[in-house]
């Protein structure tokens, strides 16, 4: 280790950025989540940092720069954009005894500003001693992933509450206690938002001496895995993974997601594939519940969102009828996913300002659902599970007036590593799937723009023969 990482007090303290550019303004962006008092030390600034100085955030020094400008502050900054500048102020700054950063320049730096993940009061800073400051950023994108956004407030509550801790826990029981709030329930209901819950029961807690004797109440957690890739998880999906005891997944279910999870979570597939379930969904609420019951947490992971098409109405009903704590974790949905990934928005300003997402096919024994009947000018349509539809739905879709040189994109495998954009006319999706070997886990998106004419209506989908 070349460079000793440790926090540095700023309450009080100045911090000297030289410098008026862009530079400068990015150290004072970065200086600006402390209280330190700022001094722009530069004979001319850019709009952003005058703005600093005119709202009182920052003073500007405009004379020439001596050892008395940095004497006595925390640290310094030197960001001028002139090499030669840079090394003299580098110079003076030494001279009256202040660590200085300076930009580009890690040969003349002092110190170095590392890649924050930042959940006030808790810091977490990864560094690498200047040498791999992309490396430190990809490090930082996975702390994110592992810390609650809101887990500095139960730090902030927690310190507010330590004196209360002194006066009414006893002395040995206090690791107990605080090892409690930061792993079991209070912390545990924070991260849901449920802030005025987990403060609540801290203060009970406090008001009893001691931590409550530590029982584990099972829960379910109903979760969104998006369309496939790891990263676009959200982080309460990656943390409910990482708190699982057992998880249940579908085939649809990228192994990425999966490797997100604690390593000694058991994993059980439940092989759900349209048209043919190795698993009955009411051997999967059964199953769920029953692990739940036992004290696990359990971890129901669904490709795409739970809500849309995922089953979730049924799952959620058979937590509630048991009696077992159960979340829903949204996810990116096919229809999103599958837009951004062709480069194309869901609804348009004069274009299309309905959407309406809906599917090709349904439970078995049902008849098959006419997803056209919402098909107007106006409207995008998102169809999940069509493609085995695809005779069906284009005729549909025509019958109701959509032209068929309307474009049609089918995204097809969306953010995994077989994705593919299939675009063509309406009337050649049958087609284009057929020719591309296309079979399953595709959402299909077709805009009917609002400045084609509406048709007279026409017999509903159901009653259109594929």
């Amino acid at each position: 280790m070349k460079s000793f990482p440790m926090f540095i007090r700023t309450t009080g303290r100045r911090v000297v950025i030289c410098g008026g550019g862009e530079q400068a303004a990015q150290k004072a962006r970065l200086m600006l989540k402390t209280d330190a008092v700022l001094v722009l030390a530069a004979p001319s600034l850019d709009p952003e940092l005058e703005a600093l100085v005119d709202n009182g955030r920052a003073s500007q020094y405009a004379g020439p720069v001596t050892p008395a400008v940095f004497k006595g502050a925390a640290m310094g900054f030197v960001a001028t954009g002139c090499p030669g500048l840079d090394a003299a102020l580098h110079g003076i700054a030494q001279a009256a005894g202040c660590p200085v950063n300076v930009v580009d320049r890690p040969d003349l730096c002092d110190l170095t500003t590392p890649s924050l993940v930042d959940r006030d009061p808790v810091v977490v800073a990864i560094g690498t001693e200047g040498t791999a400051p992309v490396l430190a950023r990809q490090i930082k994108t996975q702390v994110e992933q592992m810390l609650a956004p809101n887990l500095g407030g139960l730090a902030a509550f927690a310190g507010r509450m330590r004196s209360a801790v002194a006066r009414r826990v006893a002395a040995g029981e206090r690791r107990a206690f605080w090892r409690w709030v930061f792993a079991e329930a209070p912390r545990k209901a924070w991260t849901r938002g449920a802030e005025r819950e987990a403060a609540q029961v801290m203060k009970d807690a406090i008001a009893a001496g001691r931590a409550p004797d530590a029982t584990v109440d099972g829960s379910i957690a109903l979760v969104g895995a998006g369309p496939g890739a790891a990263d676009l998880l959200t982080l309460r999906a990656v943390q409910r993974l990482q708190e699982a005891d057992v998880i249940f997944h579908d085939r649809l279910v990228d192994d990425s997601a999966l490797e997100l999870a604690r390593r000694d979570a058991e994993r059980v597939y439940v092989g759900k594939v349209v048209g043919a379930h190795a698993w009955p969904q009411d051997r999967i609420d059964a199953a769920i519940v029953a692990e739940a019951l036992k004290g696990r947490r359990v971890v129901r992971l669904k490709s795409g969102d739970p809500g849309i098409f995922g089953r979730l109405g049924e799952e959620l009903e058979a937590a509630r009828t048991a009696g077992v704590a159960v979340e829903i974790v949204p996810g990116v949905t096919a229809a999103c996913a599958a837009a951004a990934a062709s480069g194309r928005a869901l609804t348009e300003r004069g274009v299309a300002d309905t959407l309406v997402l809906t599917t090709g096919t349904c439970r078995d024994g049902d008849p098959l659902p006419d997803c056209a009947r919402h098909a107007a000018p106006g409207t995008t349509l998102a169809l999940y599970m069509a493609v085995r539809q695809a005779d069906r739905l284009v005729a549909g879709l025509m019958a109701r007036g959509m032209p068929g040189t309307t474009e049609v994109t089918a995204a097809v495998e969306v953010s995994k590593p077989g994705e593919r954009m299939l675009r063509c006319r309406l009337d050649r999706l049958p087609q284009v799937l057929a020719s591309n070997g296309v079979t399953g886990v595709t959402t299909i998106l077709a805009t009917w723009p609002k400045k084609a004419a509406a048709a007279q209506p026409y017999p509903t989908l159901a009653a259109v023969s594929g």
